[in-house]
């Protein structure tokens, strides 16, 4: 009888660290739910923001720096001179956003009617088409249309689209068929229409991976928009090609490092749209 009372107060630390236990479960159970949202908050570092842009100011501060000790002769002058390099620049920047907002309102829609049933046997026609504009050389698909359409924008802009289109698109019916069916049975078990499952379930867990094409297909952008020189097209290209032809290393030194700085930007743009873009509830691994 002596060890009652003890018994009861064992027992009733016991029960008492039981409990402490289960709330220390639920706290790390509701805290384990917190970092998830943390790092959806977290997933650009200042690393992330700070190290490649210090680096293209580095890299562009020290071709000013370069040219100011450069010695340029008239023809460097002349194609330098008179808001040449600001011309070639915006002209290369609109190529990239308007070939790639083309690329964007024809591969995503193609993707999605091609992962539905009634078009799934397409899928390998289409696949066919977009591997055989991106296998043929970029220079050659653009003469072709020059000869086809004329000199100007609209051939390179033409030439660019068919060239990134496969990477938006393969990644679009990827995603898409990446979903797992258990899922998309769940939606339609709870009433959504097709739209609504599509919407709402399909493109939120295939974003990721669109995502990746749209920022592959960016830089595929800037690099092949240098070409639409030879068609007219303008852009960086112009500055390249002058170089080469001329022999005047300043004037090709600096349209190369302009094209690398733009591209390395596009892609760092990028790839913060693709984090922030991402749903919350997919993070990486997963």
């Amino acid at each position: 009888m002596a060890g009652g009372p003890d018994t009861a107060d064992d027992t009733a630390a016991a029960d008492g660290g039981s409990e402490g236990t289960g709330t220390g479960a639920g706290g790390t159970g509701r805290g384990a739910g917190r970092p998830a949202a943390g790092a959806g908050r977290s997933r650009i570092t200042w690393q992330k923001l700070t190290l490649l842009p210090l680096f293209l100011v580095a890299l562009l501060l020290a071709t000013w720096l370069w040219f100011r000790q450069a010695e340029l002769d008239a023809i460097s002058e002349n194609a330098l001179s008179g808001g040449q390099v600001s011309k070639a620049l915006w002209q290369h920047i609109e190529l990239t956003v308007i070939s790639t907002f083309f690329v964007l309102i024809i591969a995503i829609p193609a993707g999605i009617l091609l992962t539905r049933r009634s078009l799934r046997k397409a899928t390998p026609v289409a696949m066919a088409f977009a591997n055989t504009g991106q296998a043929t050389p970029a220079i050659g698909l653009l003469a072709l249309l020059v000869i086809w359409l004329g000199t100007g924008m609209k051939a390179a802009l033409i030439g660019i689209v068919i060239y990134a289109v496969l990477p938006v698109l393969s990644n679009t019916i990827a995603g898409l068929d990446a979903n797992d069916p258990t899922l998309l049975e769940a939606a339609r078990g709870i009433g959504m229409s097709s739209l609504g499952v599509l919407t709402r379930v399909e493109l939120p867990l295939a974003v990721p991976l669109i995502l990746a094409g749209v920022r592959t297909a960016l830089v595929l952008n800037v690099g092949t928009a240098t070409l639409a020189t030879f068609g007219g097209g303008g852009g960086l290209g112009v500055l390249i090609t002058t170089g080469i032809t001329n022999q005047r290393m300043p004037v090709l030194v600096l349209g190369s490092i302009l094209t690398v700085a733009l591209a390395l930007l596009v892609d760092w743009l990028a790839s913060l749209a693709e984090l922030l873009l991402r749903p919350r509830g997919l993070e990486d691994g997963r």
